[in-house]
């Protein structure tokens, strides 16, 4: 069931938002040949003691961290740990914080040094993606509207969208219906309405679109070794233009 939520409700998640985009550029500023991924996960601990509030994913269905860290061909839901990055990596960072009982959730992908120009293009590309999705979220369109413009954005890009995972509902759980799928086309699915929240995420792959599940049972890779990309922001939908919850 789809939950619209209240003004004081969105005002509480848009501090959650505001928390977690300040955390990520934190993160951001720790990206560096050489950093540990272990070390991000306890920044993001710091930080969200600093700001007392609760992290979304530790513990989430027994999840062992605060942050997800995806490097490379990892797509989403990678365990920070002993790794250390190299030069020409990517890493997507995927964090969300608890504020009053209610959640905020986005994801960025960053550069490690130098990265190739078509490695560029599929930061670019997925980043863009999440926008044009967010455009298309708007009262009285459908999720399928949100989902047609990321798949098409991409595709003429050549790149491919994954299709196993998707964005959510979120609110006062981390994941909630409906399901916003990355791919589709417009007009179906789920009527949007004012005061719905949304985590939308593209994942975009510089290959193959399929999926595999690491040996930890976590972390998603890619089928065939390609590199991916994801970025994510919770929105609202308002009468007008979305309002994006997880910007500073």
């Amino acid at each position: 069931m789809m939950v619209l939520k209240s003004p004081h409700e969105v005002a509480i998640m848009r501090q959650a938002g505001r928390i977690v985009a300040a955390i990520l550029e934190r993160l951001r500023a720790e990206i560096r040949p050489g950093t540990k991924t272990r070390q991000l996960d306890l920044v993001a601990m710091t930080e969200l003691q600093k700001y007392r509030a609760k992290a979304s994913f530790k513990g989430y269905r027994g999840f062992p961290a605060h942050l997800c860290v995806s490097v490379n061909d990892e797509i989403v839901h990678g365990i920070p740990g002993e790794r250390y990055l190299n030069e020409g990596d990517i890493v997507s960072l995927d964090f969300g914080a608890i504020v009053n009982g209610f959640h905020g959730d986005a994801a960025i992908t960053v550069g490690v040094g130098e990265i190739s120009s078509k490695t560029q293009e599929l930061l670019a590309v997925t980043e863009a993606a999440l926008m044009v999705g967010i455009q298309a979220a708007r009262n009285g369109n459908h999720i399928g509207d949100i989902s047609a413009a990321i798949q098409n954005y991409v595709e003429a890009r050549g790149f491919a969208i994954v299709r196993e995972y998707s964005g959510h509902g979120v609110g006062r759980d981390l994941h909630e219906d409906p399901l916003v799928p990355n791919f589709g086309s417009p007009g179906e699915g789920p009527l949007l309405q004012k005061g719905m929240t949304l985590a939308i995420e593209p994942m975009v792959t510089a290959g193959d679109w399929r999926t595999r599940l690491g040996e930890n049972r976590w972390t998603v890779r890619t089928a065939d070794g390609s590199l991916s990309a994801h970025f994510e922001h919770t929105i609202a939908i308002s009468e007008d233009e979305p309002e994006i919850l997880t910007l500073l």
